[in-house]
């Protein structure tokens, strides 16, 4: 494919007033794929490297006629779901999949922020199970997420694999369940299950506090796909970019927090 005419990858998030995460690092992971970035912005959050101090969710009709403008010029490879804020979004979102039926759907089920503030409403769940999950090609959730979709805890690696497996039962095309929450010594350990074949992507654990980590590893598996890796390829590759992105971040704001480079995790040493 030429550069003039590169493929295209739907986000449908929230927007981070900090650029760290969100809509802000999905399009900035598109573009260091060169892969031509669209955005559907479901949610506005106020927000820094210091957490979340309001969100706004958009009106209904607005958020569908930025999903129409999209699908009616683009040819669009994969959608990136992220921050959906209620049980009105998600079905909106799922009415418009259902009918455009793009080839690839990353779902990240975005809860609950780094910082602790909440971002879905309670009524979501459900609709975020039966809506959305069987749409999904991969869905990613961290530990946590994955404890509130199946309603159970998740304290080591045997029962994350069980969970794994459990997601693809709800309708999950596949799953890559990420291991940062769970304390498996030196080492993160994300796990991928198709609904065959298990598969663990192991990276050292590294001593920093990061922003936009999932959002950008969601982004960057879908940028893969359209670049044409298989799934569970996409996901090893987009994991090593997320790594290199933090070995290589930097504090913009006055806190501690990391933001990912994402044009330096571009160029693989």
């Amino acid at each position: 494919m030429s550069p003039s005419t590169p493929v295209s990858a739907l986000t449908i998030a929230g927007s981070d007033s900090g650029g760290g995460a969100g809509i802000q690092a999905d399009l900035k992971a598109f573009a260091a794929h060169r892969v031509h970035g669209l955005s559907a912005i479901a949610a506005l959050t106020a927000q820094n490297t210091r957490g979340v101090t309001a969100v706004h969710v958009p009106p209904l009709d607005f958020l569908q006629a930025q999903l129409d403008a999209c699908f009616a010029d683009f040819d669009i490879h994969a959608v990136k779901l992220g921050m959906l804020a209620n049980a009105e979004v998600i079905s909106l979102v799922a009415d418009a999949l259902e009918k455009h039926r793009p080839p690839h759907i990353i779902l990240d089920p975005v809860m609950v922020a780094t910082s602790g503030a909440k971002l879905l409403e309670d009524s979501a769940l459900h609709a975020l199970r039966t809506r959305l999950l069987p749409l999904a090609t991969l869905v990613t959730p961290n530990t946590p997420e994955a404890e509130l979709l199946l309603g159970r805890r998740i304290r080591n690696g045997e029962e994350a694999e069980d969970a794994a497996s459990a997601l693809t039962d709800l309708g999950a095309g596949a799953v890559l369940l990420k291991g940062g929450h769970l304390m498996e010594g030196s080492r993160v350990v994300d796990r991928f299950f198709d609904g065959v074949t298990f598969e663990a992507f192991i990276h050292a654990r590294l001593p920093v506090d990061a922003h936009g980590t999932g959002c950008t590893l969601a982004s960057a598996i879908a940028a893969q796909l359209c670049c044409g890796l298989s799934l569970a390829n996409a996901c090893e590759a987009a994991i090593d970019y997320v790594a290199r992105g933090l070995q290589s971040g930097y504090t913009p704001g006055r806190s501690e927090v990391l933001v990912l480079d994402h044009f330096g995790a571009a160029r693989p040493a």
